[in-house]
């Protein structure tokens, strides 16, 4: 190092004293702007000078801090991001629950409109499971001989009947199915009035069977409960006429679309206490039917007819009216023009 010094020791002077000297004439040299102000020219190449290293360090700067803002900052992003998600998640998962339970009370509310209106007195299930075999159509409820359940008791929805209580558990009771082969409901046609039995196949349709062939059915025609097996209730919905053909024996085939949707059934009402309530119209007709009876009753007893008969029969100490005797000497009169009257 001692001996470049020493060697190049004069060119080191010289280029030294020049640089001085140019840095002085830089000093006392102005220059004219842009703006008509005189700007030293030593200034112009400092700004030029540091210009460069300027710029560096702000694109370094912006690097640094575009790389801090797209990768450390969005790591805090996307694991909000991911915490969102998870709440949206939990929000949709929430919202088929609460639309689960409305479709649950809707149906619930259904039952019990369908209870207060035909049914006295019923017990409303759920289902909790099924047979899974083709072979055998059945359910599980969730109630069983602690709520009143018996065997041979109806099963139905707002829809139409389902089936009837097969076994009974302490807490769970197993239901047969309308479209089992192995069961049997008393039905009839709304219209025609034609009753029959009801039912299932092996591949789990429901027909009616005992209608005779020379009978008129008509598709779309409602089907509904007769009454005579002594288990469902008369009236109450059990289908609609699908297809009709000739069977075996002299007898239709008829197939039935059941009202209630055997295959998906969530909730049940298991009739308990039976209580047929008949139509207004029904009612109307017997409570006439009742006064004129009575009407007729009390005009047969207030007849001559009876006055001069049937009275002394029951009752010697009576004796016969004059005026209920006729022309002819007794009240066969009487009975002959009230049969000429009608």
């Amino acid at each position: 190092m001692e001996s470049v010094l020493g060697r190049y020791r004069n060119l080191i002077i010289l280029v030294g004293v020049l640089f001085l000297q140019v840095l002085g004439l830089a000093m006392q040299v102005k220059k004219n702007g842009a703006d008509e102000e005189k700007t030293r020219l030593i200034r112009i190449w400092a700004v030029d000078a540091i210009t460069p290293l300027e710029r560096t360090l702000v694109w370094v700067q912006n690097g640094t801090g575009d790389l801090w803002h797209n990768y450390f900052y969005l790591r805090g992003v996307r694991a909000e991001n991911r915490q969102l998600k998870e709440q949206i998640e939990q929000m949709r998962l929430q919202q088929v629950r609460l639309a689960d339970d409305a479709a649950q009370a809707r149906r619930l509310q259904v039952l019990l409109a369908f209870k207060e209106q035909f049914i006295s007195h019923t017990v409303a299930a759920q289902v909790i499971g099924s047979s899974g075999s083709d072979l055998s159509r059945i359910i599980y409820i969730d109630k069983g001989e602690k709520a009143g359940i018996e065997r041979d008791m109806a099963v139905m929805t707002s829809d139409g009947i389902v089936g009837k209580v097969l076994l009974v558990y302490p807490s769970v009771a197993q239901v047969l199915l309308i479209n089992d082969q192995s069961s049997g409901v008393g039905a009839l046609l709304e219209k025609t009035r034609l009753q029959g039995v009801l039912r299932g196949t092996a591949n789990g349709e429901v027909v009616l069977e005992r209608v005779m062939s020379d009978e008129q059915v008509s598709p779309g025609e409602t089907v509904l409960t007769s009454g005579g097996d002594q288990i469902f209730p008369k009236g109450l919905p059990v289908g609609t006429v699908m297809r009709v053909g000739n069977g075996r024996d002299l007898f239709l085939n008829i197939k039935i679309k059941p009202a209630a949707d055997l295959s998906k059934l969530e909730e049940v009402l298991v009739l308990v206490e039976k209580q047929e309530r008949q139509a207004p119209a029904e009612e109307a007709i017997h409570k006439r039917a009742s006064l004129v009876t009575g009407d007729a009753i009390r005009e047969e007893l207030n007849s001559p007819c009876f006055s001069a008969f049937i009275a002394p029969i029951h009752y010697p100490s009576m004796q016969m009216p004059q005026e209920s005797v006729g022309e002819s000497g007794n009240c066969c009169d009487w009975r002959e023009r009230v049969d000429s009257s009608q």
